[in-house]
Parts: C-alpha cells; sequence; structure tokens
C-alpha cells in the first residue's frame, strides 16, 4: 500500500483545542471491523462491549512538561527548548528541539529559572535538534514540573494552560517519561474504571514512553522504507499473566491505544502469548498486518498519513477505517488527542 491511500481532508475547526468533560462524555464511534457496521455512542458506553475475563491494556506513561522558556546568553533572545529524551542521567544529558535553531549553535548556553539552571548545546542532530547538558544536580523533574509547559501538540493553537498539566494526562499516569500523551486513555475516568472493574474485566498497565516524533509526518510514498523512532516501553510480570490468562480463556484483549498496540506487537511469543519485556521498539505498523495480541482498538481520529492512523486502518482495515473517518468528519466530530474516540471491535 502506499501514503497516498490514507489521506482525507479535515477543516481545522474540528481539530479539538480542550478535551470533553467530563472525559468519558466525548463522543465514540464504534466500528466493526469483520462486518463494516457503525454505531455511534459516547465513550462511557464502552462498558456495554466488555465480559468478565476481557482485559483492558492502558499505557501508564506519565507525560511531563517538557517545554521550557529560556534566553540565551549574552544576547538574551528567547529560545524554546522542547525536551525529548534523557540520554544519560548522571551525566544530565538530554536530546531536545530548540526554536529557532538559527540562533543556537554549539557551545552556547540557554539560561532559565531566573538564571538557575541552563543546558549547554554540545552537538547538533538534525536541523532543530541539538544534545544539551544541564548543569543541574539532583532530580532535574521537579525543576522541569515546576518551570515547564506541556508539550502540547503544534496542530493545538493556542498556548499551554496550567489546567493542561491536569487535561493533557492520563488518570492512570504513574511513570515520568512521556512528551506526548496516550490518546486514547484520556477517555477514561475513575468511575469508569471501577465499573469495569466491578464487571469483572481484567485491567493490565504496561509502560511505553511516547516521544514527539509521533507527530512526525511519514514522508516516503513507499511505507516499506519508513523508519520509526524507537522509544522505551516495559511490560511487568503482572501485565504479562493478566493479558496471557485472557488470551488462554480466549477473551478480548482491548488495547487503549496505539502505543499499547506496538509495545505488545513488539512483545510475541511464538506461541502468540506476550513476554515479559523492557527495551528500545520502533516497530511500525502499517497494512496488511496481522496481530497476535490485540484483539479490540481504543484509538482516535488521527491526522491523515500518519503513523497511528496507519496502525488504526492495519487492525481496522483501511476501507474500512476511511468509512469511519469520512463519517466523522461529516458528522463533525472532534479530532486528534483531545478529540472524540473510535472503538475498533
Amino acid at each position: 500500500m502506499k501514503l497516498s491511500e490514507f489521506n482525507y481532508t479535515l477543516a481545522k475547526k474540528l481539530i479539538a483545542k480542550y478535551p470533553a468533560d467530563p472525559r468519558d462524555s466525548a463522543a465514540m464511534m464504534v466500528l466493526d471491523r469483520h462486518t463494516g457496521d457503525i454505531t455511534d455512542k459516547t465513550f462511557s458506553d464502552i462498558t456495554d462491549y466488555f465480559q468478565k475475563g476481557d482485559c483492558l491494556v492502558l499505557n501508564d506513561t506519565k507525560v511531563f512538561p517538557a517545554r521550557l522558556f529560556g534566553k540565551k546568553e549574552k544576547t538574551n533572545a528567547k529560545i524554546e527548548v522542547l525536551l525529548l529524551r534523557e540520554l544519560k542521567a548522571e551525566d544530565r544529558i538530554w536530546d531536545v528541539i530548540v526554536d529557532p535553531a538559527r540562533k543556537v549553535r554549539i557551545g552556547n548556553k540557554i539560561y532559565f529559572d531566573e538564571n538557575k539552571l541552563y543546558c549547554e548545546i554540545i552537538d547538533n542532530t538534525t536541523s532543530r535538534g541539538r544534545t544539551v547538558r544541564f548543569n543541574h544536580v539532583g532530580d532535574i523533574y521537579k525543576t522541569i514540573d515546576r518551570i515547564g509547559q506541556m508539550p502540547l501538540p503544534e496542530y493545538i493553537k493556542r498556548d499551554p494552560t496550567e489546567l493542561d498539566k491536569d487535561t493533557y494526562q492520563t488518570i492512570f499516569a504513574d511513570k515520568i517519561g512521556s512528551v506526548a500523551v496516550p490518546s486514547a486513555g484520556l477517555h477514561f475516568t475513575k468511575p469508569l474504571l471501577k465499573k469495569l472493574e466491578d464487571k469483572g474485566v481484567n485491567i493490565a498497565r504496561i509502560t511505553l514512553h511516547i516521544g514527539y516524533s509521533v507527530f512526525d509526518p511519514v514522508d516516503v510514498e513507499d511505507l516499506t522504507k519508513h523508519k520509526m523512532h524507537s522509544e522505551y516501553f516495559e511490560i511487568n510480570r503482572e501485565a504479562v499473566e493478566t493479558i496471557n490468562k485472557a488470551l488462554k480463556a480466549k477473551k478480548q484483549v482491548v488495547a487503549a491505544g496505539s502505543s499499547v498496540a506496538r509495545a505488545l506487537e513488539s512483545s510475541v511469543l511464538t506461541s502468540n502469548a506476550v513476554k515479559i519485556n523492557k527495551g528500545w521498539t520502533d516497530k511500525f505498523i502499517y497494512p496488511p498486518y496481522e496481530f497476535k495480541i490485540v484483539s479490540r482498538l481504543i484509538t482516535n481520529f488521527h491526522p491523515p498519513k500518519s503513523t497511528l492512523m496507519l496502525l488504526s486502518a492495519a487492525f481496522a482495515g483501511k476501507d474500512e477505517l476511511l468509512k469511519a473517518y469520512k463519517r466523522a468528519v461529516k458528522q463533525e466530530q472532534r479530532f486528534y488527542s483531545y478529540g472524540d474516540a473510535l472503538f475498533v471491535i
């Protein structure tokens, strides 16, 4: 298949700038990938699609306020630094994106927090990418949490607010490491999870730290030539036992988002069970692909020709997914990270 087959037209007004309130009041389109049938529901109705013994898999990664605003030494030029990932904690070295990049060269220092914190540029990685070393000693995340802004995607055309520190975060976020939220998980509320547990649904938590590259467009028509950026993930023993129990009993394994699907499909044994695993995955899932673990997928309506949309198409089927997207556009549903849900069964 070619990239151009996964395009669609979206009016900017349909890109959600704020989440639904309450979270589970978001619209949910249910797509039956076997029959092509589509049903319009509310996300809180998702409990109707679970039975006792099914397994819901969540990504418990936590987004940190990775967007910092500082000043370049000597010139005091305003520089935005987006933290991507910590490379060496003991050496305080990070991968970052800087803006405007033309003003930032190797050897420059950028100061934050009334000059109490600074980073020095030690390498260039891409046109906007830099490797930096911070002067901070101790837990730098505490400082970042105080001075940083949440790294909202560029397509959300507004400035982040303090409120985004809560809303651009799942209610089960636990392990710090992401610069993008697992958006399918945003729809869950504590009462909804409790209702699922009371119904006998087993909930497994895995971790995959989502990088900002999730927003990078695919720029090759031949999908076999696209390379994903690696992301760190962990699947512990407790999660493995919960998931494999459902698989053995032939129950549904429901992935809350593409990050969960990628982690699980990166950890498959020859017996089509999940294994305990941690490390980095650059697995790129696009049609055609046979899923070994995931039997249902909760997702959002994603940007055209994105890796997120391609994974959804691999699961739902290209024609079925495009039909659902066309319907969502016509119904003026809310798109992207803060938008409505698509549940593929």
